[in-house]
């Protein structure tokens, strides 16, 4: 794209507005992965705590934003949606067309980043909470200034806190209703097969790691398998069998249709929240 100075891969230098969880999960995996080196990663702790979890790891801590910015050639924005606004305008001056530009403030639209920063070369990305340990789902919609080059460097930087695929924007309020709340719907799901082996006379602790177990297998099975989710529950749902008995119960209870609504309401929050 004409006028776009295109980031060295080799040689980039990744900075953080925002020292949280979610950057802390992003700068781990880029440099436990090997993409960069601590040394090319700066962020500005509020908190000594945040700031001795960033040196921990080796990356280099300034006294300002501005100074993040300044030493950066991509500037993720890891604040909370409140508060982004501010904190852009306030560095706009130094957000030139040289940097790529990122943000993860979730219900913040690209439109509204643009305005703010005065240039269009911003990528959307909205990662979810199992970042924390390298399995996130994530999703990335590009500004018109960013070039399939910035997309392909973003990809590779959160590649390494899990997976991720790229969308038109529009589609964000539905991926917030399923990746984004969907972990929490999977935690309630693994407590309450816990609690079903409880009842059924299980230890708690054995009933709890069996539950969670059996939820990241039987996704790694979705996942590497290929098949339907439906053909793999058909897969193990034997005639006259235990677990074909087990599902009728979920169905009569109208398992599936919960589930959908839930997505279906998370995603109508989302489109609500980020209107206003």
């Amino acid at each position: 794209m004409a006028g776009v100075v295109p980031i060295q891969m080799e040689t980039f230098k990744l900075g953080f507005i925002g020292a949280g969880k979610m950057a802390e999960s992003i700068a781990k995996g880029v440099v436990h992965s090997g993409i960069m080196p601590a040394s090319r990663i700066c962020t500005a702790p509020r908190s000594s705590g945040r700031c001795d979890a960033f040196e921990s790891f080796g990356v280099k801590i300034f006294q300002s934003n501005r100074q993040v910015v300044e030493d950066s050639d991509v500037v993720v924005f890891s604040v909370k949606p409140q508060v982004v606004e501010g904190v852009v305008l306030e560095l706009r001056p130094q957000l030139t067309k040289k940097k790529l530009l990122v943000s993860v403030a979730a219900g913040v639209k690209l439109k509204d980043l643009q305005e703010w920063a005065g240039h269009s070369r911003f990528i959307r990305v909205m990662p979810n909470t199992p970042a924390a340990v390298g399995k996130a789902a994530t999703v990335m919609s590009l500004g018109k200034s960013a070039t399939e080059e910035d997309g392909e460097l973003i990809a590779n930087l959160f590649g390494a806190i899990g997976k991720i695929w790229k969308a038109d924007e529009k589609y964000f309020d539905a991926v917030t209703g399923l990746s984004g709340s969907g972990p929490a719907y999977i935690f309630l799901a693994i407590e309450a097969l816990a609690d079903g082996g409880v009842a059924a006379g299980l230890p708690r602790e054995l009933a709890q790691n069996l539950a969670s177990q059996t939820v990241l297998g039987a996704a790694e099975m979705s996942i590497s398998t290929g098949k339907h989710p439906g053909q793999l529950k058909d897969d193990v749902a034997s005639p006259g069998g235990t677990t074909i008995a087990g599902i009728h119960e979920l169905e009569k209870g109208g398992f599936r249709g919960i589930l959908i609504n839930a997505v279906v309401a998370a995603s109508k929050r989302s489109k609500d929240l980020s209107a206003n």
